[in-house]
């Protein structure tokens, strides 16, 4: 376990709100800075703080740089100021240390020198500390604007903004990488001839009065952007306020991993004809570590919008509309996107943003529309954009039109211009500006036109797949249980009764590597998506190919073959291994290590791996060909994730990663989870060449009866892994393959640091683990079973016994012996036989099962006296049964829980499925079945303001550790009259609860629902239900911060809730490191 605990600044997350109020016409005035600030005020609530009321989580301003003011300050200090856009103002957070501080001031001034730039002269901020909380006092900057001339040679003054960008990147790199690093660290907020930004760790009521500035009427604007934030992070930041240099960001970056890993690998190849070599390598690294995730889309909007495109231009290709599949979008448009998705994958994630580069201001949001953003323009040229409307007190009859952004759209007004842009307009003109749909004709590769391939592999022989499913650790239950079901259903099997076998790296059975892997997914600080309703804006495009450099449009950035889905059947993949456009080419490389159980066999195989992909990228091939057919005796297959990680990750340290696509042919892929492991590690397309024989081979002999024939049944079985992997996005609130590609979602657990650095860099591992010698003989051990030299060979696969106990197969917690003992000690009263029952799930001598089985109680402290312990009754009291709803177990079972937890004063949960009404009144013996915990899930079953004022608790479900990101499922001949009358539904209709709540898209969301609860039961505690999962510390943070009295951390394992069986076993965390 790391030694400095498990948190990590990573996991920070936040949500806020966010408006700016601007003049259509440019007319500058103080006040505009008066009405944004009393927008910003009145988003107060969508801030938040902590245990200190006066300490923020930041709040800020941005406007026009105030030219008349910042003269007559600069006179004081002895300086003329030249004319307005012929000098920049920067506003510096140094460190309060005057050593520290005057050592970043001369390499600041010693980097101005070197660009040719003269600084002319340093203003102290003057603030107002009166109010400000300790803990935000306790990490203050000390604020100073600069202010630099504009060379005499340099006209142009966007010229000029790059000039001073380059200086601002350069000097940051520079005292970051040499000078002494505290708590308060350098950091430039703004440096722009154009805006100046003032903000802090503030709340949205301290601005006005903490920044004097803002008081003074010669400071004019023609608009002000404000931003309030509500965050988790638990450690104070300034810089970490907004708005950033040209964005105020309402939202969350889910794919922020994949994105700056994609982003790494194109800086090696930036070229532009706007920044010199030795410039563009004063810029980067773009995004550097300790930025948030807003941050970082901020950096990526400044490059792309000073490497000549316009800021809409920008937006349209970090968060672009649905398009995949729209056929009612014009034409021009989607050909817009359709070529920017083969340059770059989209920010995925729920935003509302508001941009300016300083002339013009404007609004977007992201695909789904989850975050609010309502605007009001007025008669006297004002327009008023905020994350909710009556954020600025207007008089209705001056108000001439008034309505909120739709999903994917732009809110545009061009202050040069005096207008608001339509979003159709808008876009219509950037999307006209070049021949995008005619590059797109004339360079895409479509697959389905290319011709057939020139060689084929035959399919396997049934002795062949036999012997390859051995060697690739497939079990009987694999093929009944998933594969089959798959390809007849067309969907996922369906599974319930949680998941109580060991974590990965505590069984005796080998494994999957995708078993050490689990999947992370959104609560709280975003949503998930619902795959259902939200199938409209979902896409599985891919593209395989050379990304082309993204700071240039050319024509043959799109000369890539596009794809509909990421999982290839055998044909297709032979039509990619033969392509040859005379400058695209695929290349086929083995992925197999000597099976000779020498120690570092499976690191050499390795390394080879890595040299070849690099040696066919400096060949010039296009497609990189993961395949592990060639295996015999004498060599065993690489696990497809671990060669697919390192490959990405050497190609990304190597620069190399944009310059190809990588698909996997690979016989150890057949779930879901294994596809989604792989495409989060970066695969662009997959064949499951093996799953796809097993099909066929199941069908010949009968093992599969249907009178579906083979192909019908590989279609399905493709079918259900595409609707898999949207569900698995989903959960996270991804939207597109693209996004999820390389994003690296995922928390390792029982892979040892050195493997996780080396081959899965970037991804979150808390936990030690096995090694790469481990990991080879774990593979030997199903290699030898397939290539055993014994005179009598094993004709059978193993049993697996995952889903259901078998005696030959995988260890469970509950099995035949312990449920034996309870049920034996519950119908004996046999107290004897309870503990033997308890002894066996809590200690696990025999078979450690759970991270707690490797905990021990410290014996060597001295003991608490009696007398200071409570007494039993007492610590009833915080007893609490499970959340089972009426309906997954029956009325028997669950009044009789209720009735047993009334008895000793602990108490019972209702579950998501609502609790009939006769329940309330007691029994004749005295007893209640009235649960004392009422849950209000996202579907929101059974719950009315009667149910809600009969609790003493009521816990908000935000995840369920049986499917964390999902909703609860109950099947339609469930649904009796009386399941459907407690639930308020139809009889005889299936149940699927949405996965997110409809109504909470954001923290502040779930603030406002805690706030509700409290006023329709001002008895009742707020209790919040979390699943465990890396960053849930500080999302409990947050919550905290919401106003929850309780906060309620579930493990993954999950209980009574019906859900994908994929999602049961392979997403979410154990409580054990949830809580710790």
């Amino acid at each position: 376990m790391a030694s400095g605990g498990l948190y990590s600044s990573s996991f920070e997350r936040d949500a806020c709100g966010i408006g700016f109020v601007a003049n259509i016409k440019g007319n500058k005035s103080h006040q505009i800075i008066g009405d944004a600030l009393t927008v910003l005020e009145n988003m107060e609530h969508r801030g938040a703080c902590g245990c200190e009321t006066n300490t923020g989580d930041g709040a800020g301003l941005m406007i026009q740089v105030p030219h008349e003011f910042f003269f007559d300050e600069c006179i004081r200090l002895g300086v003329h100021l030249p004319s307005f856009g012929r000098y920049g103002v920067g506003v510096v957070f140094f460190p309060q240390d005057i050593r520290l501080r005057e050592e970043c001031r001369d390499i600041f001034n010693r980097t101005a020198d070197k660009l040719g730039l003269e600084v002319l002269a340093y203003r102290k901020v003057p603030v107002n500390t009166e109010g400000i909380g300790p803990t935000a006092l306790s990490v203050e900057p000390e604020m100073e604007q600069v202010f630099i001339a504009c060379p005499d040679h340099i006209t142009n003054r966007d010229e000029f903004e790059r000039k001073l960008f380059v200086l601002r990147n350069h000097a940051t790199h520079t005292i970051n990488n040499t000078v002494k690093k505290d708590a308060i660290g350098f950091y430039i907020a703004s440096l722009s001839y154009k805006t100046v930004v003032y903000k802090g760790q503030l709340t949205s009521m301290q601005v006005r009065n903490y920044f004097t500035d803002l008081s003074n009427k010669r400071i004019v604007s023609a608009f002000g952007l404000v931003h309030s934030r509500f965050a988790t992070n638990t450690f104070p930041s300034w810089k970490l306020a907004q708005p950033f240099r040209y964005i105020a960001h309402n939202g969350e970056i889910n794919t922020l991993q994949g994105n700056i890993n994609w982003l790494k690998t194109s800086e090696k190849s930036f070229v532009s004809p706007y920044f010199t070599k030795e410039e563009m390598d004063m810029i980067l690294p773009v995004v550097t570590e300790g930025q948030s995730d807003s941050a970082c889309l901020d950096n990526m909007i400044e490059l792309l919008t000073l490497t000549g495109r316009s800021l809409p231009h920008v937006m349209m290709m970090l968060v672009p509309e649905a398009w995949d599949g729209n056929e009612q979008m014009d034409p021009a448009k989607k050909a817009f996107y359709e070529f920017h998705a083969s340059l770059m994958e989209p920010w995925d994630g729920p935003a509302s943003i508001s941009f300016t580069d300083g002339k013009m201001i404007g609004a977007t949001l992201d695909r789904n529309g989850l975050r609010p953003s309502r605007y009001c323009v007025t008669t006297d040229d004002r327009v008023i954009m905020a994350s909710e409307s009556g954020v600025l007190p207007i008089d209705p009859a001056i108000i001439k039109e008034k309505g909120r952004l739709q999903p994917g759209k732009m809110f545009v007004v061009d202050m040069e211009q005096g207008r608001i842009i339509s979003d159709e307009e808008l876009k219509q003109g950037i999307c006209s500006r070049k021949s995008y749909a005619e590059w797109l004709n004339k360079y895409k590769i479509r697959l389905e036109e290319l011709p057939g391939p020139r060689v084929m592999f035959t399919h396997l022989e049934p002795d062949q797949v036999f012997k390859y499913q051995k060697a690739f650790g497939y079990t009987t239950e694999d093929l009944d249980t998933i594969i089959a079901s798959m390809a007849l259903d067309g969907k996922e099997p369906i599974g319930s009764m949680a998941a109580d076998i060991p974590l990965a790296i505590l069984s005796d059975q080998p494994q999957h590597l995708s078993s050490y892997f689990k999947q992370l997914f959104a609560q709280v600080t975003n949503p998930p998506i619902d795959p259902i309703r939200e199938r409209m804006v979902m896409s599985l495009a891919t593209f395989v190919g050379n990304n082309g450099n993204l700071l240039n449009e050319e024509e043959l950035s799109c000369h890539t073959v596009a794809l509909k889905h990421p999982v290839l059947t055998n044909h297709e993949l032979e039509k990619i291994r033969s392509i040859d456009t005379g400058i695209f080419q695929a290349k086929t490389l083995q992925c197999y290590f000597r099976a000779d159980g020498k120690p570092n066999s499976l690191k050499r195989g390795l390394d080879r791996l890595c040299r070849y992909a690099v040696d066919a990228v400096e060949d010039g091939f296009e497609v990189i060909i993961l395949t592990d057919r060639a295996i015999d005796s004498e060599h065993a297959p690489i696990p497809s994730l671990l060669a697919m990680a390192a490959v990405h990750h050497h190609l990304i340290r190597k620069g190399y990663r944009g310059r190809v696509g990588i698909v996997v042919e690979a016989g150890d892929v057949w779930e879901v989870h294994h596809f989604a492991c792989l495409l989060a590690f970066g695969a662009t397309a997959i064949n499951p060449y093996l799953a796809l024989s097993s099909i066929r081979d199941m069908k010949i002999s009968g093992r599969i009866d249907t009178k579906l024939n083979a192909d019908v049944l590989e279609k399905n079985y493709l079918k259900a892994v595409n609707e898999g992997l949207l569900k698995v996005f989903s959960k996270m609130g991804i939207s597109t393959l693209q996004s999820y590609q390389g994003a690296q979602i995922f928390e390792i657990i029982g892979l040892n640091t050195s493997v996780v650095q080396t081959y899965f860099t970037g991804a979150v591992s808390r936990i030690e683990g096995m090694g790469l010698d481990e990991i080879g003989r774990e593979t030997l051990a199903k290699h030898l079973f397939a290539f055993s030299r014994k005179d009598i060979p094993v004709d059978r696969l193993p049993v697996g016994g995952v889903y259901q106990w078998k005696r030959k197969g995988e260890f469970h917690l509950f099995n035949p012996q312990t449920i034996h003992f309870l049920q034996h000690a519950t119908k004996t009263n046999d107290y004897g036989v309870f503990k033997k029952y308890s002894r066996l799930v809590n200690e696990q001598e025999e078979k450690a099962c759970t991270l707690r089985s490797l905990f021990r109680f410290k014996y060597n402290r001295p003991p608490v006296p009696l007398e200071e312990v409570e007494p039993a009754e007492n610590i009833f009291k915080r007893f609490a049964t499970g959340a089972m709803s009426f309906g997954s177990i029956s009325w028997e079972a669950h009044t009789t829980l209720a009735i047993a937890m009334n008895r000793i004063g602990a108490k019972s949960n209702t579950g998501e499925g609502g609790e009939d009404e006769i329940r309330y009144e007691l029994l004749p013996n005295g007893d209640s079945m009235r649960s004392a915990i009422k849950q209000v899930a996202s579907a929101r079953f059974g719950v009315t303001s009667y149910y809600l004022t009969q609790a003493d608790e009521l816990q908000i479900k935000m995840a369920q550790g049986a499917k964390p990101g999902e909703g609860g499922q109950l099947p339609g001949y469930k649904v009796d009259d009386w399941i459907g009358k407690t639930r308020h539904s139809t009889p005889g209709v299936g149940l699927i609860s949405p996965p997110p709540h409809h109504d909470i898209y954001s923290i502040e969301d779930l603030a406002q629902l805690i706030f509700d609860l409290k006023n329709a039961n001002r008895a009742a505690r707020i209790n919040v239900k979390l699943v465990s999962k890396a960053g849930v510390g500080t999302i409990a943070a947050g919550v905290a911060k919401a106003k929850a009295d309780v906060i309620l951390i579930s493990g993954h394992d999950g209980g009574t809730g019906a859900s994908p069986i994929s999602s049961i076993r392979h997403a979410g965390l154990p409580w054990e490191l949830g809580l710790a």
